[in-house]
């Protein structure tokens, strides 16, 4: 009585994973990613090299800029990046990088400046028209005064390449 009971626990058990291993795939296309970003059923994405047009120019901005998408791209989509003809297209200029004064002191002098990069993106959806967009991007970077510009470039312009690429790939995948 006891085999003939375990056996039938077994079938089952057995009978519950086929089941489960079967019922995904009757029920469509399942996506499951950790970025919260699905591109499902684009397949390719075409980044072009973002100008540089803004009145102060960085000289490695632009380079940075294009190579800082497509990394984001890779790591947190499926996408496979083409020159031409892609299912997603990115276009932009760089339209802004400039250092303004935030804070005074008593004396009037500025306590802190703000470097301000501002992109302009064209994203272009061939698969979800819908979800094509052209829009501005700005983020900042806030040091003291007294640092020297030059001392802190590198590093303000690095955060907020960071910043604007994870502004710029959420508004093309987030929605999907």
């Amino acid at each position: 009585m006891k085999k003939k009971k375990m056996n039938n626990n077994i079938c089952k058990g057995i009978l519950a994973i086929g089941i489960f291993l079967v019922l995904p795939c009757s029920c469509g296309t399942v996506t499951f990613n950790m970025s919260g970003a699905s591109v499902s059923p684009a397949k390719t994405c075409q980044v072009n090299y973002i100008e540089n047009r803004a009145e102060i120019v960085n000289p490695r901005l632009s380079l940075l800029m294009t190579e800082g998408l497509k990394d984001k791209i890779q790591a947190n989509s499926s996408l496979n990046l083409v020159n031409s003809n892609a299912d997603v297209l990115f276009e932009g200029e760089i339209t802004g990088y400039n250092v303004q004064p935030q804070s005074v002191t008593a004396a009037g002098m500025a306590a802190k400046d703000r470097l301000t990069v501002t992109v302009k993106i064209k994203f272009t959806n061939e698969v979800k028209p819908e979800n094509s967009f052209e829009k501005s991007f700005s983020r900042f970077y806030e040091y003291t005064t007294g640092t020297g510009f030059s001392s802190i470039e590198n590093t303000a312009v690095d955060e907020i390449l960071v910043e604007l690429m994870d502004d710029i790939f959420n508004a093309a995948f987030s929605s999907w």
